[in-house]
């Protein structure tokens, strides 16, 4: 049988045409092809394709977040357009942004590159993220990215005044930019792809999982890290968290709390090197990493005082707030809210975003807060919108599987904006919901990053690993991803075998340390 994903947008493809150039030429000289491209039509529907043009070979453009990865890019063409062009609430206008990168060298498959925060703008199309060292776009992937609707800071929510650019936002922007972006690959190459796949975290997690669900025939794999589920409430549990500390942290002159104080920098020392006592080894490894992390049984009780504060010891004040952050939030009735974050060895982190016990992030705004009515907040979490774009809740995935379809997934310990335990809490349901662990590792997993800071970063992890290539040969080859070899600036030289939930990277008791194969994946 042909994969369905690779066919379900041909039946309207015998009504696209490319003015004064059929398909058949555009294959000939590269880029008479790509600039013909601004001249597609497409009836009933509002595509207008702004500009077309060759991008000569070379180095990439700044990385949008984290450091960039290696080599140059190839030549390609970059077709950038929008959909849906109007004038919406309050006289502001929005469309559908896109771009997307058509290398010369195509190797026969498509990549969506997921968003990040409320989107708002159109990221170069070059496959950056969970692809190790090279560029999904040096493999020779066609590639898509848009803004989803909207223009904007990444973190801007004003276009949410606007109910069709919010609907775009939530699900319906990556369902039009992907049914596009196959049509345009066909024309342009006389093929369509031969598969398709979709990568992202945090919005970009999100909006995979959103495919999985709702569109399950468009991908035949995806891999959505760190995914951003039920915001308003991973949100609250920050909250939690900043108002457990504001209530101990020093005041400034005006009575407020000095956000990041509550913990000196030697407190923040003592509570990872007790954690790393408590915990490293469980991996059979004393290496500064976690990766027994359901076997972590650190308390911070075992570092009050029993004499006068000093840097030995945390106060009890101290203990009982970061216990609190850490558990979670939860209600009056002793009701979790959402789940409560591991300790991990990324939770003091200064650079990029920092940990939870290090103050607030740089891209967020200082709460003074020093009370928090849970109850209310809760209440206040639930509104109109977020069950169309959420994905917590739904599980029902088989038709997604049935028809061969790949997801992985992965997440930092020690992100501090959405707990791993979040997404683990979904996998473990996922799992429950459609046969137990046997029948669903065979189409999907969960990996778990320690030490990894949201999507990527953070002071003591391994964050470079290549999940695109697990993902492709698991669909094309039917290699399921075993294990995923991790490195990362924290420690250079060293690797490590991520490996999928529930079993952990363990030390195999002799060999080097410092080297994947010296590790195996146990339960």
């Amino acid at each position: 049988m042909k994969n369905p994903r690779a066919l379900f947008a041909f039946p309207i493809l015998v009504a696209l045409t490319l003015t004064g150039l059929t398909a058949a030429r555009a294959a000939v000289a590269a880029p008479a092809a790509c600039a013909s491209l601004t001249q597609l039509k497409i009836p009933d529907a509002a595509v207008s394709i702004r500009q077309a043009e060759i991008v000569p070979a070379g180095p990439p453009p700044a990385a949008p977040y984290g450091p960039p990865l290696e080599g140059a890019l190839p030549e390609y063409c970059r077709v950038s357009g929008v959909i849906d062009e109007r004038i919406g609430q309050n006289g502001r206008p929005y469309a559908i942004g896109f771009a997307m990168a058509l290398p010369e060298k195509w190797n026969g498959r498509f990549l969506f590159q997921g968003g990040g925060g409320f989107n708002g703008s159109v990221l170069p199309p070059i496959g950056w993220q969970a692809v190790g060292n090279e560029f999904a776009l040096a493999r020779g992937f066609a590639i898509v990215s848009t803004d989803t609707g909207h223009t904007g800071a990444v973190f801007d929510g004003t276009f949410f005044e606007d109910q069709e650019a919010t609907i775009n936002y939530l699900y319906r922007a990556i369902d039009k930019v992907t049914v596009l972006a196959k049509q345009i690959i066909a024309i342009h190459y006389g093929e369509g792809p031969k598969h398709s796949y979709y990568v992202g975290c945090s919005t970009g997690g999100r909006e995979g999982m959103l495919m999985s669900q709702r569109f399950p025939h468009y991908f035949d794999g995806i891999v959505a890290g760190a995914p951003a589920m039920r915001t308003s409430y991973s949100g609250l549990a920050d909250r939690a968290m900043a108002v457990a500390l504001n209530q101990i942290a020093p005041r400034d002159e005006k009575g407020r709390p000095i956000a990041g104080r509550a913990l000196s920098d030697s407190d923040r020392q003592l509570v990872v090197k007790s954690l790393l006592a408590a915990c490293d080894a469980k991996d059979g490894a004393a290496d500064g990493m976690i990766f027994n992390i359901k076997a972590c049984g650190f308390d911070p009780a075992t570092l009050v005082c029993k004499g006068p504060k000093s840097d030995a010891c945390l106060s009890q004040a101290q203990v009982d707030a970061i216990k609190k952050g850490f558990a979670g939030p939860k209600d009056s009735r002793g009701i979790q809210i959402y789940p409560g974050f591991w300790y991990d060895t990324g939770i003091t982190a200064a650079g990029g975003v920092p940990g939870l016990l290090s103050g607030p992030s740089s891209i967020l705004p200082i709460d003074y807060s020093t009370t928090l009515d849970l109850d209310r907040e809760e209440a206040l979490a639930v509104t109109p919108i977020a069950p169309l774009g959420d994905t917590a809740a739904w599980t029902q995935l088989n038709s997604f599987s049935s028809s061969g379809g790949k997801l992985i997934f992965f997440h930092g310990v020690s992100d501090p904006w959405f707990s791993a335990q979040e997404t683990t809490r979904y996998y473990e349901r996922l799992t429950a919901d459609n046969g137990g662990p046997d029948a669903v590792m065979k189409w999907s997993r969960l990996f778990l990053v320690p030490g990894m800071s949201h999507c990527l970063g953070g002071d003591a992890g391994l964050d470079r690993f290549d999940l695109l290539d697990a993902v492709v040969n698991w669909v094309e080859k039917g290699t399921a991803p075993d294990a995923v070899i991790a490195t990362g600036n924290a420690f250079p030289g060293r690797s490590r075998p991520l490996c999928p939930y529930p079993k952990h990277a363990h030390y195999r008791g002799a060999g080097d340390m410092e080297k994947s194969e010296s590790f195996e994946c146990r339960e």
